[in-house]
């Protein structure tokens, strides 16, 4: 699939972002995570406003690995956290994870070979989670070697052992885990890695990957991975016990390897979590787990969330949101109360997000250039609360998250972002259908209702006719990675797994399959060639400029996607919520430092 080299690894380990959980959520009108442009610093203050920059990410060493995590200031061990969000928790099976919000609850209750230990504002190591380290590489990175630590244990205090983990990898190759990521299954076999093996379940087993004794687990890849260490510290990687897997079940009731355990959960309103006995912090040096119980409240809207933290009263001093953001009717008073200064969190995404054509159905390029052309990102951004609430991107990468990133403009966004009638008409009287119809389908939310309007407004002033498609929030992902859906345009959120073009490009214009990231379902051979070339390369430089060539040539050639807004969150929590710090590695709040004050 992929080779990496060691100067690919020398770029991660002096900083760009790496980010656990490729999908945003679904288009909320909440963005689905943040990082720190003037978060709050750990203790609760807020850091002064600067000029965003990209976190460092270093690799850490076997004494980076030991716990417990490092405290934040004025840390209060103790009480319980509230935690107020739109959608419950879409996935609890880790292997069906592959959204930021689900791996950021993740780290309560489950765990990783690898994670990132916060050890300052906008400073992160690469550590050993389960494993003593990040892990030991041979053959130029084909072979990757783990270490359990002592004293890690399930939540009945059975031992966590090599066959765990083992079976963890293989049972993502089952036919009903449909979301997770899938590098390294690849790795392990090949780009149809379902086709090469149908997971644990029928008795047969991986030979590329080894368990010599209960603590050591060995990974075979087919091609070198020199920063193999990144990808199992997704959440899709989390563990499952061998012995209390109960397959498609197991999405309903996991079993705990982290500091909480699920007391109780009523689907779309609530649950409850209480302490894990049986872990232990001196083996995690990722997860401070200070409050003795959180409380999960599902199904408010942003602005419920929001005047809720506002009013900062009775209970709801002790709450905080994972990821609703500050709706815009409330923008410009938060942003202008001075006493809010202190609860408030600004972070720009650190993901793309995209306007997929479904190219299947919208076939001719032209139609897509003249939507592109009148597309209305000011109206847009407006309708989000204006430039304090969303950046006009015009490039497939993130600038933010992009090392060696150039700006390009192919679409006159930059000049004329309420869009240009006059050019998108014309591209339209040259198509095959100058009065096309378009099914755009959209997440049920009452900012995209909003924006909906927008853009039906917009095409039909070039004679576009538009159907809109409301979906259930809660499985937007699931409708639109269907490979036979029936829609022509739809919103998706990407950001690299780990900081590379490689784990942007080809992964959204890669294999096409229900599930799959290629919502375009773009399949073109001179891509995937282009695109195998560029992740070759041995030098790094050069194959960031590649990345770079290659994003405007996709636009220029194929144009599969709109480049959408690029979502910058302002998120409130309660007053007497410590640690509360938006990750920049997944655009929601960790719930690893959070703490309730007394």
């Amino acid at each position: 699939m992929r080779v990496r080299t060691r100067s690919a690894m020398a770029v991660l380990a002096i900083g760009a972002l790496a980010l656990t959980s490729a999908c945003a959520q679904g288009n909320q009108g909440a963005p689905a995570a943040p990082s720190g442009a003037a978060s709050s610093a750990p203790g609760g203050a807020a850091a002064p406003a600067a000029t965003y920059k990209p976190p460092t990410i270093t690799v850490g060493t076997a004494d980076d690995s030991k716990g417990p995590a490092i405290e934040p200031e004025g840390v209060v061990k103790g009480g319980t956290v509230t935690m107020i969000d739109r959608d419950d928790i879409g996935h609890l099976d880790p292997a069906q994870v592959y959204v930021n919000t689900m791996s950021n609850f993740g780290l309560l209750i489950g765990r990783t070979l690898t994670g990132y230990k916060r050890v300052g504002p906008g400073d992160y190591k690469l550590v050993g989670d389960l494993a003593t380290d990040s892990g030991t590489s041979s053959e130029g990175g084909k072979t990757w070697t783990f270490t359990l630590k002592d004293g890690v244990k399930w939540e009945d205090g059975t031992p966590i052992t090599s066959e765990d983990v083992k079976w963890s990898m293989e049972r993502t190759f089952a036919p009903f885990v449909t979301q997770g990521p899938t590098y390294i299954q690849q790795w392990l076999t090949e780009v149809d890695h379902k086709k090469a093996y149908q997971g644990p379940y029928d008795g047969k087993r991986l030979d590329s990957i080894e368990t010599p004794d209960d603590k050591t687990i060995v990974y075979k890849f087919k091609t070198p991975h020199a920063d193999a260490n990144y990808a199992f510290a997704m959440g899709g990687y989390g563990i499952v016990p061998k012995e209390k897997d109960t397959k498609e079940q197991y999405d309903k009731k996991p079993v705990s390897s982290g500091p909480y355990i699920i007391k109780s959960h009523v689907v779309d309103k609530s649950m409850e979590l209480e302490r894990n006995p049986n872990w232990d912090p001196a083996t995690d040096p990722i997860r401070g787990a200070y409050p003795d119980a959180w409380r999960l409240e599902f199904g408010q809207e942003n602005l419920q969330i929001t005047d809720r933290l506002i009013a900062d009263t009775g209970p709801d001093q002790t709450a905080f949101t994972f990821y609703a953001t500050v709706p815009p009717e409330r923008l410009q008073q938060v942003l202008g109360d001075a006493s809010l200064a202190p609860r408030l969190m600004k972070s720009p995404s650190p993901y793309g997000n995209y306007y997929y054509f479904n190219l299947d159905r919208v076939k001719d390029p032209k139609i897509r250039q003249a939507i592109n052309h009148v597309w209305p990102s000011k109206q847009i951004q407006q309708v989000y609360g204006g430039p304090a609430a969303a950046a006009l991107p015009t490039t497939i990468l993130n600038e933010n998250t992009t090392v060696g990133y150039e700006s390009y403009d192919l679409f006159g966004k930059e000049t004329k972002p309420e869009g240009d009638v006059e050019k998108a008409k014309q591209l339209l009287a040259e198509s095959t259908n100058p009065t096309p119809t378009i099914v755009y389908a959209y997440n049920q939310t009452p900012v995209q209702e909003q924006i909906t309007v927008v853009i039906k407004n917009a095409l039909e002033k070039i004679g576009v006719k538009v159907v809109v498609k409301p979906l259930d929030r809660k499985t937007y992902y699931d409708s639109i990675g269907k490979v036979k859906n029936e829609f022509d345009l739809y919103w998706g959120g990407w950001g690299a797994d780990w900081p590379s073009g490689t784990t942007v490009l080809p992964v959204i214009f890669g294999p096409i399959a229900d599930g799959a990231p290629n919502y375009s379902h773009l399949k073109d051979e001179a891509l995937t060639k282009e695109m195998e070339e560029i992740t070759a390369m041995t030098d790094i430089d050069a194959q960031n400029d590649a990345w770079m060539a290659l994003d405007k040539k996709i636009q220029e050639t194929i144009t599969p996607l709109v480049v959408a807004e690029n979502r910058i969150a302002n998120t409130l929590h309660g007053s007497k919520v410590g640690g509360a710090e938006i990750d920049p590695q997944s655009w929601v709040v960790s719930p690893n430092s959070i703490f309730v004050k007394p």
